[in-house]
């Protein structure tokens, strides 16, 4: 009944900027860790970036190296909708992106997961 459905991508030009939505239903995330994920071709499966719930209190936010200061991730709870704005977009960052949402308020896995959603950077 858990279903996480993305949105937002597309092909864009080097430079350009693209924002990506996570819908999810079937349960309230609200104080669990969602993020995003994305796969090239003939590539492993890589973390972008993530919101976690810290010490019962405030949500933090983390990236990976190459996509900070490009790229924001941000939540509306109230939806039930996560985002992710990717601005200075570069060839490499092309992939499939995933949704991703963990098991629970304190889990450390990710349990449910998007169908994904292509993002193409190119001239």
């Amino acid at each position: 009944q858990v279903q996480l459905v993305e949105s937002g991508g597309g092909l864009v030009q080097p430079g350009g900027s693209l924002r990506l939505s996570c819908a999810a239903s079937g349960r309230t995330f609200s104080g669990y860790g969602m993020g995003w994920f994305r796969q090239a071709p003939g590539k492993e499966r890589e973390f972008v970036a993530a919101t976690t719930w810290r010490y019962g209190r405030t949500y933090y936010s983390d990236y990976r190296d190459s996509v900070k200061g490009r790229f924001t991730i941000s939540r509306d709870d109230a939806q039930n909708t996560v985002y992710l704005q990717m601005n200075g977009l570069k060839p490499e960052d092309t992939a499939v992106y995933y949704c991703a949402a963990k098991g629970g308020k304190l889990s450390t896995s990710y349990d449910y997961w998007g169908q994904g959603t292509q993002v193409t950077v190119s001239s």
